[in-house]
């Protein structure tokens, strides 16, 4: 396709930043940054979802409730993004063949952006009853549709694009986005948890991250639209033939490389939410801990977890992607194993809890660095930009979106140490997908 047919086709506002963008070359540095952005500001409006579901939604939206079963409920509604992702996904897949990539992605991240600011304005449930319950469950929807549409083929163009000898390196970038808008969201509860009185944060002081979103989701927007409007853009996602297709395509000729791609992140995954919502859970509930001294213990193991993402790039492009990929899940499963002693770590002792975070944030960023790469090895360049969108969804939804959920109910009922049998699962499943796949995990 020549750069002027790409013009000829496209809706208005698109063609509007082409033109406007024309002179702009995209570089791998331009696509890393737009990337990273991205990312990171989908990621912030989840862990600030993430993080109020403990701290505040059971006293807002669930206070006819014990304090347990207020939080069940609230995971409960935390997980309904994850189950409206891959539908967003195909909509929004819809919405590109029709109007372009621009569009879609200016709707999917203004109404990501604008779903999650929503929830600052929201009453209680003591003001509106089960309307307050209902708004929250719609606009969490509206969230997880939104983040189907926010694939913009940005990472598999990076590791398209990347050299051979880099691609781990080039795999992992994307992935730094999960911890640094952690990092954001966690900094920023922190803030208010530390500096209002429990009264004032419960009224007012929780709603200022969710007013945030909207503003990081423009900037987002702004970043990426920069580098998806230019023509050297559309060129290179042309090249390596960058497309959505239909899901029942994709399915007729890769439904099971789908599923063993959707498995293959899942210890990763299944850790996901077990070192950065649950925690938070299980100490506001049988512990006396500051909410925000330990938000800031895991913001440094946010941290840690950045410089382990960037570390598995490094190793991945000496070992290969799948060995890497082999190695973390093993050591989450050792990891697991040895959560069977997690009362007595995590229970009462601070030090024993901040160790314990912090070697699950490490071992989180040593696996997630290469997940991008793990969900489209299989795929064919055709199928590569719909499947990875897809194969990513049901990914989440398996490995972390009902994660929080479940483990702190079996935790309460059967005790701490069903963190372990959880994570266990999710480790053993990669390693079951991986050794069903022996194609060695051709490379993005």
């Amino acid at each position: 396709m020549t750069p002027d047919h790409a013009t000829a086709n496209s809706q208005p506002l698109e063609r509007d930043a082409q033109v406007a963008m024309s002179h702009h070359d995209v570089s791998p540095n331009d696509i890393a940054l737009g990337v990273v952005i991205g990312r990171a500001s989908e990621y912030f409006d989840f862990f600030v979802f993430g993080i109020a579901s403990v701290l505040v939604f059971p006293k807002v939206f669930f206070p006819f409730a014990d304090p347990l079963t207020g939080t069940l409920y609230s995971f409960a509604i935390f997980a309904l993004a994850f189950v409206a992702r891959p539908l967003g996904s195909i909509f929004f897949m819809w919405v590109h063949k029709r109007h372009g990539r621009g569009v879609k992605l200016t709707a999917a991240l203004f109404l990501l952006g604008g779903s999650t600011a929503a929830i600052s304005f929201l009453p209680s449930y003591n003001s509106i009853g089960v309307l307050a319950i209902e708004l929250l469950a719609i606009l969490r929807v509206a969230q997880g549709f939104a983040l189907g549409g926010a694939w913009d083929g940005m990472a598999s163009l990076l590791a398209l694009n990347a050299p051979r000898e880099r691609r781990g390196w080039y795999a992992m970038i994307p992935q730094l986005g999960a911890p640094f808008g952690f990092m954001v969201a966690s900094a920023l509860f922190a803030f208010f948890a530390v500096n209002l009185t429990p009264e004032d944060f419960t009224d007012w002081g929780w709603r200022f991250p969710f007013f945030c979103a909207f503003t990081i989701n423009v900037v987002a927007l702004f970043a990426r639209l920069r580098l998806v409007a230019t023509p050297e853009f559309t060129r290179l996602l042309d090249k390596g033939r960058l497309e959505p297709v239909s899901v029942v395509d994709l399915a007729r000729h890769h439904a099971l490389d789908v599923w063993i791609g959707a498995f293959v992140p899942l210890a990763s995954f299944a850790l996901f939410h077990l070192v950065t919502i649950f925690p938070i859970a299980w100490l506001a509930l049988s512990s006396d801990r500051s909410a925000g001294d330990f938000l800031m213990v895991q913001f440094s193991g946010a941290l840690i977890c950045a410089g382990a993402v960037a570390a598995s790039g490094l190793i991945a492009d000496q070992i290969g992607r799948r060995n890497v990929l082999l190695i973390s899940a093993g050591l989450i499963a050792v990891f697991a194993c040895g959560s069977i002693l997690a009362p007595l770590i995590f229970g009462e002792n601070a030090i024993g809890q901040t160790i314990y975070v912090n070697i699950g944030f490490m071992l989180l960023g040593l696996s997630y660095g290469q997940t991008a790469g793990a969900v489209t090895s299989r795929l064919g360049a055709r199928y590569r930009y719909t499947g990875a969108a897809l194969t990513s969804d049901l990914a989440w939804l398996f490995g972390a979106g009902f994660a929080p959920l479940v483990v702190l109910y079996l935790s309460t009922a059967y005790g701490l140490a069903m963190v372990g049998v959880y994570l266990l699962s999710g480790a053993l499943a990669t390693l079951l997908a991986l050794s069903l796949d022996r194609s060695e995990m051709r490379q993005m």
